[in-house]
């Protein structure tokens, strides 16, 4: 077959559809660019917020237009929230909840079965070399599912209890991506920080990554979303060693503790920076990033200054700002004192405004510095060579010309203007 793979949503959705791709391609079928090459089109799709869900309708119907013949088949959070209307959906032939997602490619070419790399099976013997997309980082998912109750989140419904892979299988699966040639591995799961419970291992994500340190050889391993709450002892004395990257997402989600209660958070105000203190004493150039949400139910005009104030004071290299969208089946969204929508778009306005402010502050501390960066994508060519872009080991965007041999490679480059997105860059010599 034919097939066009697309994702929205988190890194785990992009983990899980860079997976099939290997399958898919182990099994003889090609991963085409082009939706209207297609004989078949899998959209991995997000729920997080309404406007998650909307985009899974518009594209599905868009793949439909572009290639009307291909069959479409719908698998993540909205497809399983709401598989009626996604089976409604012009051109879908199939919709996959997320308990069936590993066996997607399975249902599609049954002979898979004897190869396909399973996320609960033991590690196996033969798959595809990672790069299907092309990409320089490599997306490995070691756990899914949640056993918080975070009251605005629905990820809880859509994915399930949490749930850890092997930890033999995510380090032969890095090891795959090392001989492969990729040059970092993200690990992503949907909670991270429990990484190992399920599998009586309290302090799991910690031993996983110092598995990864010791027995794989990848240059650079960096750490998806992770919970404040979740970090075990000793953790941060892994950045001991440089191969594990400065930078840290640490969803804050509110700077004020009546919010954060109504969301049942586990963690405070006090809480959250004595754990970014840490970190900062441990990992020298930490980027510290996080997600906010505004207008959460109840939220007073009090309570939002006290965001803005408390995310300035903990000094983020970057924020993701999100209007609160109720959700179905979540607690959040039977509370009373539903924030209106243009009160939200204002406090999303203002967060984001911030946030432009502290990730050009952020930049501008490293102008004139050296930092190794990781180049992942040519965007053009002048007469001096391509104009390639990458990212630091601390995760800022830079953008340097270079000759054509860059793609995957890490090289040192000394840092210019500070932007909000990015620097500017001059590759060293």
């Amino acid at each position: 077959m034919k097939i066009h793979l697309h994702t929205i949503g988190c890194r785990l959705n992009q983990a899980e559809i860079e997976t099939m791709a290997r399958q898919l391609q182990a099994g003889g079928h090609a991963i085409v660019p082009d939706a209207a090459e297609a004989d078949t089109i899998i959209l991995n799709t997000c729920a997080v917020t309404a406007e998650a869900a909307r985009d899974a309708r518009h594209l599905t119907r868009r793949f439909h237009r572009a290639n009307e013949s291909a069959q479409i088949v719908l698998t993540g959070c909205y497809a399983t929230l709401a598989p009626d209307l996604a089976a409604a959906l012009p051109g879908v032939g199939r919709v996959v909840a997320n308990v069936d997602k590993e066996r997607l490619p399975l249902l599609l070419d049954p002979a898979l079965l004897a190869d396909a790399p399973l996320f609960d099976r033991e590690p196996i013997t033969r798959e595809a070399q990672p790069g299907s997309f092309g990409r320089t980082r490599g997306f490995v998912k070691v756990q899914d599912g949640c056993d918080n109750r975070c009251t605005f989140c629905v990820t809880t419904v859509a994915r399930g209890a949490g749930r850890s892979r092997h930890l033999g299988d995510v380090v032969a699966e890095v090891g795959r991506f090392a001989a492969a040639g990729y040059g970092e591995v993200v690990l992503t799961g949907v909670h991270l920080g429990s990484y190992g419970r399920d599998l009586g291992q309290p302090a799991g994500l910690r031993e996983l990554v110092a598995a990864l340190l010791e027995h794989t050889d990848i240059p650079r391993i960096r750490l998806s979303s992770l919970e404040p709450w979740e970090v075990a002892d000793g953790f941060f004395e892994l950045w001991a060693n440089p191969r594990l990257m400065p930078h840290l997402h640490l969803p804050l989600q509110s700077g004020s503790d009546r919010v954060l209660r109504r969301m049942a958070r586990r963690t405070s105000r006090a809480e959250f920076r004595a754990l970014v203190d840490a970190a900062r004493a441990h990992i020298p150039d930490l980027s510290v990033s996080t997600d906010i949400i505004c207008g959460f139910p109840g939220e007073t005009e009090a309570e939002f200054a006290e965001t803005l104030e408390y995310a300035e004071a903990i000094g983020f290299a970057r924020i993701h700002a999100f209007s609160y969208s109720p959700r179905p089946g979540t607690a959040a969204a039977r509370m009373a004192g539903q924030i209106s929508g243009p009160v939200k778009r204002e406090r999303t306005r203002q967060l984001i405004a911030l946030g432009e402010r502290l990730s050009l502050a952020f930049h501008r501390g490293y102008e004139g510095a050296t930092r190794p960066v990781l180049w992942e994508t040519a965007t053009g060519a002048n007469a001096d060579g391509l104009l390639w872009a990458g990212y630091t080991d601390n995760y800022i965007r830079v953008s340097a010309v270079g000759p054509a041999d860059l793609m995957r490679r890490v090289t040192m480059a000394r840092l210019g203007e500070a932007r909000v997105e990015g620097m500017s860059g001059v590759i060293a010599s």
